[in-house]
């Protein structure tokens, strides 16, 4: 039997930079740095349970598939001139959350306390607002998960309380500052 080579791409998605990263589609390269990181135990805030590799599969399907089915997602964010995945963030929308977020996970340890999560959500953000056409956006933040609520509050969202929030127990629902507020 003949196979052909494939080379999978999601060729629609934009490609966003800053001044020091690449936004880019999520490709099967990522896989390894996307495994490894919910493997360990960077993920006790978004993994549900122990780590299952069956699950970490299906959640990378869903990641690369959600570009597919809604024409959005997140975005694998890179240093510019090393291909090495860093993290992703993007504007997103699970069939199951009450609201579009902007969603954030930093993959390699590296990369944290530099700047480069800020740098990376400020873009996608300005992506759902200026491409998209978002009126609003939250993102969605364990309680416990003290990283990721002081980048929150550093892109300027603030916890709403009248926001309907995700998971159990409930994530705590930071309201994004509205597109004209940031011009």
């Amino acid at each position: 039997m003949m196979q052909a080579a494939v080379q999978p791409s999601l060729s629609g998605v934009p490609v966003l930079e800053t001044g020091r990263l690449i936004l880019r589609a999520p490709q099967a390269s990522d896989w390894p740095a996307f495994n490894a990181m919910l493997a360990s135990d960077r993920a006790r805030f978004i993994r549900s349970g122990d780590y299952d590799l069956s699950n970490t599969w299906r959640a990378f399907g869903h990641m690369i598939g959600h570009w597919v089915l809604k024409g959005f997602g997140m975005f694998v964010f890179q240093m510019k001139g090393d291909d090495t995945p860093l993290g992703m963030t993007g504007p997103w929308c699970p069939a199951t959350w009450p609201e579009p977020e902007i969603g954030w996970t930093v993959w390699n340890p590296t990369a944290e306390g530099k700047g480069i999560a800020f740098e990376a959500a400020q873009a996608a953000r300005g992506y759902a607002y200026d491409v998209l056409g978002w009126p609003t956006a939250v993102s969605y933040v364990a309680p416990d998960n003290m990283r990721s609520r002081v980048l929150a509050e550093r892109l300027g969202a603030a916890i709403d309380t009248q926001a309907a929030s995700i998971g159990d127990p409930p994530c705590l629902v930071y309201r994004h500052p509205a597109p004209e507020s940031l011009k």
